[in-house]
């Protein structure tokens, strides 16, 4: 047994003085736990559905459905009842035009969502996803016309729409407004038209760092929003792209965002670090993606699916999300209920 003496690697004390395996017994080791993800970290996406008279299951997504309108309250009362406080509503309309008109009808998915919800669950937080990909026939986020290199999303025409979209939103009842566009001035275009109206209280949580990320698949077929020509890389940011992806953060902060959002997350965890120095809020978003390969990988036997959704979730909350996006969420609430 080694006695006496003890070595120091400049001012640290190491073994055998220093036994790092000291703090991680069983009995130890859950009161030293430095990051734990709570229920009240997670937010709930929900897809609701227009078309629909009962819920039909999401292929790409085991698990996860579409939901009809009428009865969505029932869904926000059962996450309330799980301890679950805040949900991320996206909707399918009945119609798709250019222009994404059916996006700011006040009786289009989203706003009676919401108004559903807010009159069953009043404390749950409602945040709206404001953009336009599921309701233009063309798939991409906004207006699109030609630019000096061909069809593309055109940014400032683009505004107005989710102004629009915005606006109807807050005025549906919605807590917190998130567009997911990553057009240019989005955010404070945004809160000059909600404050235009009266709604300087409404928060906005911009996708202020969303990339574009092959994570995205699955989604595209959750809210058929997938796109007819070209692609998202001219609005989106390049995965390679840390100081863009630092400054786009950094940029909707001076236009008065009160939350950002990196999206993906368990692929970018040294973003959600980098933009957590700005001193915001930050959401983080698990994809549709990520959701996916942990399902496909938990069901072959190859991970065990409770514990890998938990380490994810983990390591997003420790690289300095605040909040956590997630398809496991009533998963990981139904776990913690049981403990």
């Amino acid at each position: 047994m080694l006695t006496g003496e003890f070595f120091r690697a400049g001012d640290v004390m190491v073994f055998p003085t220093r036994r790092m395996r000291r703090s991680r017994s069983r009995t130890i080791q859950p009161i030293l736990q430095q990051f734990q993800v709570a229920k009240t970290d997670l937010v709930v996406p929900l897809f609701v559905d227009e078309t629909l008279s009962k819920k039909r299951p999401i292929a790409s997504m085991p698990g996860q459905v579409r939901y009809p309108v009428n009865g969505i309250e029932n869904v926000a009362q059962e996450l309330w009842d799980r301890g679950l406080q805040a949900v991320l509503l996206f909707g399918i309309p009945k119609k798709k035009d250019a222009a994404g008109t059916s996006a700011y009808d006040d009786q289009g998915a989203v706003q009676k969502a919401v108004a559903k919800i807010k009159k069953t669950v009043p404390d749950m937080v409602v945040i709206t996803d404001v953009c336009a990909c599921e309701y233009t026939d063309h798939g991409h986020c906004g207006i699109v016309g030609q630019t000096r290199s061909g069809t593309d999303l055109l940014n400032d025409p683009s505004l107005e729409l989710m102004n629009r979209i915005a606006v109807s939103h807050a005025l549906a009842g919605a807590d917190i407004v998130a567009p997911s566009c990553m057009l240019d001035g989005m955010v404070g275009s945004i809160r000059s038209a909600l404050d235009d109206e009266d709604l300087e209280e409404v928060l906005i949580m911009s996708y202020s760092t969303k990339f574009a990320s092959a994570f995205y698949g699955p989604f595209r077929e959750a809210v058929d929003s997938g796109y007819y020509f070209g692609d998202r890389s001219t609005y989106q940011i390049n995965p390679a792209n840390a100081r863009e992806a630092f400054l786009e953060s950094q940029l909707d902060a001076g236009e008065g965002a009160d939350i950002l959002m990196v999206k993906p997350a368990g692929f970018y965890l040294d973003i959600i670090s980098d933009i957590a120095t700005l001193g915001l809020p930050v959401a983080a978003y698990q994809v549709s993606g990520e959701y996916a390969m942990i399902k496909a990988a938990g069901r072959q036997g190859w991970i065990r699916e409770k514990e890998a959704v938990m380490e994810t979730l983990t390591c997003i909350k420790r690289a300095g999300a605040d909040l956590i996006i997630s398809y496991f969420a009533r998963d990981v609430a139904g776990w913690m209920n049981e403990e």
